[in-house]
């Protein structure tokens, strides 16, 4: 296996005595990518958001070494760019903050004055940046010191952007679906594309084509011709694009926000693979009747690609070296793109999911429809059908256990809970709640009483009932424990599980701010298959395991 986010060798295993342990998925090698641009040594430098990280990627091997480290100073890296004399400037998303990255590795912070900053490009030792918000500035920044210039505001939703061979900055307007310019200088803003569809990025080729990526499940990417004005348009199938860098040889490199991995894009919309996709998290995870798996992976419902190899085999250690027509690569389906989505549960063809939005939904995969059943809410995580088809919530945030009805009416079934995080029901119609503060499994009584099953664990998380028997991933521990419902024994089934923050790294998410995109919740979440199989989510790693008996 290649090395991960989790480790760094690349030797870390799963280990059990009663369970066969594989990965459906490999591990995925970029936590998301982002902001992308090729450094002085010829390297691809990735900004991956969720993991707080920037990576260095061979183009040719898709060799990774991580630069920036995700307990560094930079917590939120979604755009980077060069200056003059090798440093690297990034824009730190989420706590607003732009820093400076030296040659030799020491960090200064620019500027916390920016809200929001993500779209960030160096003209010579200049240094612009812009803000990914409703009424967002672009302004000029400077790195020795001063108040930012701002060159003009109104923005909806600015991000990547660059200077064009006209001598302006060129920038997407995401919320308008159009491109603008405007002088370094300052100026009067130009508008040069509109109907632009979901427009992330602006670059421009080594030929001075104007290239747009759009973020939608298309991969669409419009280049136009500025002096003509004429437009093509190709879809690469690659889901959630984010940000793309030409190399001196003019080949395009473009990656994914929404399953990370790097791929080179060829004019007519073929791609090959330099690092795989996969997952963001994954964190709730469910299997339909027909065996497939869905996971709730923050920016989309994703599930593992059953066509691809096996990705523990020989076929794993190469990425390729040929293009392929556009579409999914090896790893990991895009089913729909849909921010913010943390838990999902299958129910006769529909799929029940949370958001750390705070709202639950049901999405019919077939029809692509989404229902609102329920808004407002603070950090739902855990999601079941109850025995009467409606769907009961765990309210982590509140501390509250909730029933929504057909009709879409909320009750509560329990409250003054903890920190509930996952629900779970046996073949007695009796629900079960994981409170990872409180280190125990509880029982709800239809009273609404809490009555504790299993205490003294290591923060658990997602929970599983198979036959008599419930199953809890201990987070803290990072093993997978069973509990006998009939005897309240139990016993560790699998341990050194790659689930929560990598060993040794700690980290406290910032409260959201509205408005602002923020990270997912730790959540490793657990389901059980048609054929008795579990199905973990190994978020530590961003892939999907499968324990089953040595028969199963």
């Amino acid at each position: 296996m290649h090395p991960s986010r989790f480790d760094d060798t690349g030797h870390l295993q799963a280990t059990s005595d009663r369970l066969e342990v594989r990965r459906l998925t490999r591990a995925n090698r970029l936590w998301g990518s982002n902001g992308v641009t090729f450094g002085p040594d010829g390297r691809l430098y990735v900004a991956q958001f969720l993991a707080g990280q920037i990576s260095a990627v061979d183009p040719a091997s898709g060799d990774i070494d991580v630069v920036v480290p995700l307990d560094g100073p930079v917590e939120a890296p979604d755009d980077l760019a060069f200056g003059a004399d090798g440093s690297m400037y990034i824009a730190d998303l989420t706590p607003g903050r732009v820093w400076r990255r030296s040659a030799d590795g020491a960090y200064t912070l620019v500027s916390d004055q920016v809200a929001v900053p993500n779209g960030i490009t160096c003209v010579g030792d200049r240094l612009f940046v812009n803000e990914m918000k409703m009424n967002g500035r672009l302004m000029e920044l400077f790195p020795d010191g001063g108040d930012p210039a701002v060159l003009t505001d109104g923005l909806a939703l600015g991000n990547a952007m660059q200077l064009g061979p006209d001598g302006c900055l060129y920038y997407p307007q995401m919320m308008r679906n159009q491109v603008w310019r405007i002088p370094p200088d300052g100026g009067v803003p130009e508008l040069v594309a509109e109907e632009v569809d979901d427009p992330v990025a602006v670059r421009f080729d080594r030929g001075g084509v104007l290239v747009v990526l759009s973020r939608g499940m298309a991969g669409l990417v419009t280049r136009i011709d500025l002096a003509t004005g004429a437009r093509s348009v190709v879809a690469t199938g690659i889901a959630g694009l984010d940000n793309a860098a030409f190399d001196h040889e003019n080949r395009m490199f473009v990656s994914s926000y929404a399953s990370g991995g790097i791929a080179e894009l060829a004019p007519d919309g073929r791609t090959r693979v330099v690092v795989p996709r996969g997952f963001d998290g994954p964190f709730g995870i469910t299997v339909d009747l027909g065996g497939t798996v869905y996971a709730a992976d923050h920016f989309s419902i994703a599930s593992p690609d059953v066509s691809a190899p096996h990705p523990d085999s020989a076929s794993d250690a190469a990425s390729g070296s040929g293009f392929d027509e556009g579409g999914p690569e090896p790893g990991v389906v895009t089913r729909e793109l849909m921010y913010s989505v943390h838990n999902v549960t299958a129910d006769n063809g529909l799929l029940h999911l949370t958001s750390q939005l705070g709202d639950v939904r049901t999405y019919d995969p077939v029809r692509r429809t989404t229902r609102v059943r329920a808004t407002g809410l603070d950090r739902p995580t855990g999601i079941a059908v109850g025995p009467d088809g409606s769907l009961v919530v765990a309210e982590t945030g509140a501390g509250r256990v909730l029933r929504i009805d057909d009709t879409d009416t909320v009750s509560v079934l329990a409250e003054g809970l903890d920190h509930p995080l996952d629900v779970a029901f046996d073949a007695g119609q009796r629900c079960y709640v994981s409170d990872d503060r409180r280190g125990a499994v509880l029982r709800l009584e239809d009273d609404g009483a809490a009555v504790v099953v299993v205490d003294g664990l290591g923060e658990p998380q997602g929970l599983a009932v198979r036959g008599d028997e419930l199953f809890t991933v201990e987070v803290a521990h990072r093993r997978l424990r069973a509990i006998s419902l009939a005897t309240g024994e139990s016993r560790i089934d699998a341990e050194n599980l790659a689930v929560g923050l990598p060993p040794g790294i700690t980290r406290t998410e910032p409260e959201p701010v509205p408005g602002v995109p923020g990270r997912p919740r730790q959540f490793a979440g657990l389901a059980v298959g048609p054929d008795g199989a579990l199905l973990l989510s190994a978020n530590g790693e961003g892939s999907v395991l499968r324990l089953a008996s040595p028969a199963g």
